[in-house]
């Protein structure tokens, strides 16, 4: 029997076991386990891509947490912890002779087992196997071949954001001069764009897309995820998703409003100006430093002429930590009272919302709820915001 699970692919690793770095960037706290932990007990995620499980250490504390009985691997893939299921995944940087620029991309293996495998493998192609999103010294096609022979899943990673991305540099590139589009199995978003942006580009409208959260904290966790119907949630029942195999499918896309996005608008990357896209100087402080926004890069990119292909619905939604007056006491007094970030923000009436917060931030998570937000643009790294009612 079919039914909705909620899935967030793409969350980094601040710390391994020893508290050594591997996403630099990523927090002391985002580690393997607070993850799992976070995700299963107060955001009510079911299936989560860990991108970082190459790194050995990583591989090490998964082993500990079977060993301990705290999870098991499942028969169909994936990694079961308490309510979620784990994802075993992998970004990459990309950067042969095909790119305009570095590209990221996302790798999911189906078992520990294999995934040690691939950390051999790329072992030998990378400067540092312990750090996320490391170069990777060969051809995009071959680490395609690499992760299918590992009955793999393959997915370009946030494919407009202004840097490290298949469109984000200022000239004009198709997924297919990287890419063997027959081993592409879907495509990220980003959270600077949405089904509409991205399917003015033709040659996307043959992927489904995904929508995830990047998260470099716990609470970024779910800021961007999907509805999936599935079996359960497995490796197996997520790739039938992805290619709409007996049913299985992507349901709903939950991301942020585009506006929220750090590169939505073309921006002074040193003030933050709003600025057109052929302005080489900023008006307000000099600075030649332009950061493209997406929206101006997918119109320079627009080649849909045919009808775009049916898409689930695009619903915008953002983590309650983003409201305005929603602090961490009352964070907690939400969890306390209704379980789950996900049940809060998709279930939960007004009515009893009112009972346990005042009636302003209730009528906020509601109107987030419907899209009703109102938002200010974000650009140039810069992230968005949403202006209080």
């Amino acid at each position: 029997m079919l039914q909705p699970f909620f899935a967030d692919l793409h969350i980094h690793i601040g710390r391994d076991m020893y508290d050594k770095p591997v996403k630099i960037t990523g927090a002391k706290s985002l580690t393997l386990t607070n993850i799992l932990i976070e995700s299963s007990r107060n955001k009510g995620i079911d299936l989560v891509g860990i991108i970082d499980c190459h790194a050995p250490h990583v591989q090490q504390e998964l082993k500990q947490l079977i060993d301990s009985q705290q999870a098991y691997e499942l028969k169909d893939g994936g990694i079961k912890f308490e309510d979620v299921t784990l994802l075993l995944g992998s970004e990459i940087e990309v950067y042969d002779e095909n790119c305009q620029g570095p590209v990221h991309v996302l790798c999911y293996i189906s078992t520990l087992a294999k995934m040690e495998e691939f950390t051999e493998w790329l072992s030998t192609k990378m400067t540092n196997i312990n750090l996320s999103s490391q170069r990777y010294y060969g051809s995009a096609k071959a680490l395609q071949y690499k992760v299918k022979e590992l009955d793999g899943l393959f997915i370009p990673a946030h494919v407009f954001t202004p840097f490290k991305s298949t469109y984000g540099k200022g000239v004009k590139q198709s997924l297919t001069e990287i890419f063997d589009p027959d081993l592409i199995d879907a495509v990220e978003l980003g959270l600077s764009s949405d089904t509409d942006m991205a399917d003015q580009i033709a040659e996307l409208h043959a992927f489904t897309f995904v929508t995830n959260s990047d998260a470099h904290s716990l609470g970024k966790i779910g800021r961007e995820y999907q509805k999936i119907e599935m079996e359960e949630p497995s490796f197996k029942e997520f790739n039938w998703a992805l290619h709409r195999v007996k049913n299985r499918r992507i349901k709903c896309n939950f991301g942020m409003n585009p506006l929220l996005g750090k590169y939505y608008t073309t921006v002074c990357s040193k003030c933050y100006e709003p600025l057109t896209t052929n302005t080489t100087v900023c008006p307000a402080c000099g600075s030649t430093k332009i950061v493209k926004g997406v929206f101006d890069r997918i119109k320079e990119l627009a080649s849909a002429r045919e009808p775009k292909p049916e898409r689930p619905p695009y619903m915008y939604q953002v983590p309650l930590e983003y409201l305005p007056s929603l602090g961490p006491k009352t964070y907690k007094k939400l969890l306390e009272n209704f379980n789950t970030e996900m049940n809060i923000i998709h279930h939960v009436p007004l009515n009893s919302l009112t009972e346990i917060v005042p009636e302003k931030l209730a009528n906020a998570i509601v109107d987030m709820r419907n899209g009703k937000l109102i938002i200010t643009a974000g650009g140039g790294g810069k992230y968005g915001s949403i202006n209080p009612s």
